[in-house]
């Protein structure tokens, strides 16, 4: 089982930016969690992290018939995204939404999620660990079967 995992905008900031709502750690952490946690799964991850809307639509484009799952937490793509959310319908993969706040949470314009028109499910406001369970999720539902 392949997984990629998808980092949108500002999320290589993990630790500097608001680290009163995104923690202290920072994305390199991030990336060694899911790494370490997918090898105990037994599961192949690609991490992958992008500032430019474009990038992410290209790198899931290019996952077609090459990636069994998607975990991505476009960050304020997430509210602004039609080309993403295109793209992941385009691919046909199944996908998981994950954001490490609670995004319904917070300020109005964040209820709003593009991606949740294609996600398989959507995980909000359990941190790093959100990542994990939205791999887990994945390896449950369609690769255990």
């Amino acid at each position: 089982m392949k997984i990629l995992v998808i980092n949108g905008v500002n999320l290589n900031m993990l630790g500097v930016r608001e680290p009163d709502l995104y923690g202290k750690s920072d994305y390199k952490s991030l990336v060694n969690l899911i790494k370490k946690e997918c090898k105990s799964l037994g599961v192949k991850v690609t991490c992958f992290q992008s500032n430019y809307e474009g990038k992410i639509v290209d790198k899931i484009q290019k996952s077609f018939k090459k990636i069994d799952g998607i975990v991505i937490n476009p960050g304020a793509f997430t509210h602004t995204s039609v080309a993403i959310l295109d793209a992941l319908k385009a691919v046909d993969i199944p996908t998981v939404e994950v954001h490490i706040t609670d995004v319904d949470a917070r300020e109005d314009f964040r209820k709003i999620s593009y991606v949740s028109l294609v996600a398989k499910q959507k995980i909000a406001g359990k941190g790093f660990d959100g990542y994990i369970d939205a791999i887990k999720y994945l390896k449950d539902n369609f690769f255990n079967k």
